[in-house]
């Protein structure tokens, strides 16, 4: 007879972290043509967080990382993965970010890598997570989203500047012999057809640093925002729909729907589309824009921190960015509530 007994990678803790500049919707109104009447009509967002010059995706995510070890009830010796998504490094591309955190925690001598998945990256850090914890591998991931965004925003660019913000987010995921702790199902995918979607042209192998990068505006983030919005709806939708059915829960029945919180009116319509109560939809779009890899566990943050999570309740991601990719989540919160 086996002694086997099934490791589970539970969502133990989260953490975040906000720079302390707002940049308001007034504010733009004076840098490019627009208004906040516009803005929030078109996306709902009403502010969004500005990081100081001197402070880079690093140091937030190292706070957001922080909380999160502090939070799960683990000491930083205790990590054994550190893994961070950021299209925003601190260095375009060695050494990751990843390591730059792990050295500013004190953490040493343990693997650490960035991903790039654009909006998808701390759900596509989830799915790695889930699969390091239950082969047996590591027990205790620091999973890290974190975003400088400001730094490859054209501020003159009307289309893009009024979408972004910086911040973090953070979570331990750890091994558990609890079933009901598991995280439930993680969906990850891509399609590079739509590259041209959502793309900063430079600095890479195809367009490396040159004066024109520079007179052309290459380093800064481009979208075809009315062809990824109609886009974006379509697989969100479609993917929620799928993670559900095939792990036979209905929509009504998750007490916290956190989508990518990149536009409302995509939150709306997705929500919408799934009939979605407006108490599961979770919004910090309004107050944050669109922090990409680190805007679900922005949001996570939030809800846990205002002593709307609990332990043991469901949570359902869904999120979608450049490359394209898109993935959900279903995963209970196995933390402990929140102290204050």
């Amino acid at each position: 007879m086996s002694n086997y007994s099934p490791i589970y990678a539970s969502f133990r803790s989260i953490g975040a972290y906000a720079p302390q500049k707002i940049l308001s919707n007034s504010d733009l109104e004076s840098m490019v043509d627009t208004t906040d009447e516009w803005i929030l009509k078109r996306t709902g967002i009403k502010e969004r967080r500005i990081a100081a010059d001197d402070e880079y995706t690093s140091d937030m995510g190292a706070k957001a990382g922080l909380k999160a070890i502090e939070r799960a009830g683990i000491s930083c010796d205790d990590v054994d993965l550190v893994i961070c998504a950021t299209v925003t490094p601190d260095y375009f591309n060695m050494p990751s970010t990843a390591c730059i955190i792990s050295d500013k925690l004190g953490i040493h001598n343990v693997q650490a890598f960035d991903i790039s998945a654009a909006c998808s990256g701390f759900v596509y850090l989830i799915s790695l997570a889930k699969a390091f914890i239950e082969s047996g591998m590591k027990k205790n991931v620091l999973i890290i989203g974190a975003e400088k965004f400001s730094s490859i925003v054209d501020y003159t660019d009307r289309g893009t500047c009024i979408l972004f913000g910086d911040g973090a987010g953070a979570a331990i995921i750890s091994a558990s012999s609890k079933k009901e702790e598991a995280i439930v199902d993680v969906h990850a995918s891509a399609d590079g057809s739509y590259a041209d979607f959502l793309v900063t042209p430079a600095p890479g192998t195809i367009n490396p640093v040159s004066q024109k990068v520079i007179d052309e505006g290459l380093n800064f983030v481009q979208m075809k925002g009315n062809e990824t919005f109609k886009l974006a709806v379509k697989t969100l939708t479609k993917d929620v729909i799928e993670i559900l059915k095939k792990n036979s829960i209905n929509a009504e029945d998750i007490p916290h729907f956190i989508p990518h919180q990149a536009n409302y009116r995509i939150i709306k319509a997705v929500g919408d589309a799934l009939k979605m109560r407006e108490d599961q939809v979770v919004l910090t779009v309004g107050k944050y824009g669109n922090t990409s890899a680190a805007s679900i566990p922005m949001a996570v943050n939030d809800i846990y921190e205002s002593g709307r999570l609990k332990k043991g309740e469901m949570m359902l991601f869904d999120t979608f960015g450049g490359g394209l990719t898109w993935a959900s989540a279903l995963l209970p919160f196995a933390g402990e509530n929140y102290q204050g």
